[in-house]
C-alpha cells in the first residue's frame, strides 16, 4: 500500500490530537514521528524544532478561534450567539488552549470573538466605556463559566450530592436536607441536575439585555 506523502497539514493534525488527548507534555518529536510512522528529521522539514511546532499549533488555534460569527436577528441574540461560540471553542480545545497561555498569547486568540463582540455592542448603540465594558463583560462571563463547567466535571462525586441536599426531609432532624421555605417548587429544581446548557444560555441571555440596554 503506498503512503501518502507527509504535509505540513497533517503533521500539524497529529500533533495538535496528541496535545487534545494527552496534554501539551506528551508531545515530542520522537513520539510525533511515531504516531505518524516517518523520521523524527521528516518532522523537523515540515515544522522546524519543537517550539516553532508548538508556535504553529497556537498559530492554527487562534485562527479557529478567528472563525466565530454572530448570528440572529436581534443584538441580543447576537451577542448571546458570539458568547456560544466562545464556549464552544473552548470546551472542544481546553489543552490547546492552555497552551496558548502558557505561550502568553490568551488575548490575541480572544481578539476575534472580542471584535465580532465590539461590532455588536456598537450596533445596539454603546459607545465608548460602555460599549467596552460590555464586551468584557460578556467575554469573563463565558470564560468563568467554563472554567466553573470544567470542574464541576472533573470533581470527585459529591456526598451527598446537590440532588440530595434538596430532597424531601428524610430521616431526623440532624440529617434533614435543605429545604426552601414556602416554596417547594425551587427545592424540587435544585434537587434536579443542572443544566449547563440552558444556564449558559439564559445567564449570558440576561447579562446582554441589560449591558445592550444601556445603549
Amino acid at each position: 500500500m503506498t503512503r501518502s506523502p507527509l504535509t505540513r497539514e497533517a503533521v500539524l493534525e497529529a500533533a495538535a490530537a496528541l496535545v487534545r488527548e494527552h496534554g501539551p507534555g506528551a508531545l515530542t518529536m520522537r513520539r510525533l514521528a511515531g504516531e505518524l510512522g516517518t523520521a523524527v528529521t521528516s518532522i523537523y522539514w515540515h515544522v522546524g524544532n519543537r517550539e516553532q511546532l508548538l508556535d504553529a499549533l497556537v498559530e492554527r488555534t487562534v485562527q479557529d478561534m478567528g472563525a466565530i460569527r454572530a448570528a440572529g436577528r436581534t443584538p441580543v441574540e447576537r451577542v448571546v450567539s458570539v458568547a456560544a461560540g466562545m464556549r464552544r471553542e473552548l470546551r472542544e480545545h481546553p489543552h490547546l488552549i492552555g497552551m496558548v497561555h502558557e505561550r502568553g498569547l490568551t488575548e490575541r486568540m480572544f481578539l476575534p470573538a472580542q471584535r465580532a463582540l465590539v461590532a455588536e455592542v456598537r450596533a445596539a448603540g454603546l459607545r465608548g466605556a460602555r460599549a467596552a465594558d460590555a464586551v468584557r463583560a460578556v467575554q469573563f462571563q463565558v470564560v468563568g463559566f467554563v472554567l466553573v463547567e470544567r470542574n464541576r466535571e472533573r470533581s470527585p462525586v459529591q456526598s451527598p450530592g446537590e440532588g440530595e441536599l434538596w430532597d424531601p426531609p428524610q430521616g431526623s432532624a440532624a440529617d434533614a436536607p435543605a429545604t426552601a421555605p414556602g416554596d417547594p417548587a425551587l427545592a424540587r429544581a435544585l434537587a434536579r441536575p443542572a443544566d449547563p446548557e440552558r444556564l449558559f444560555t439564559l445567564s449570558v441571555r440576561a447579562l446582554a439585555e441589560a449591558l445592550l440596554a444601556q445603549g
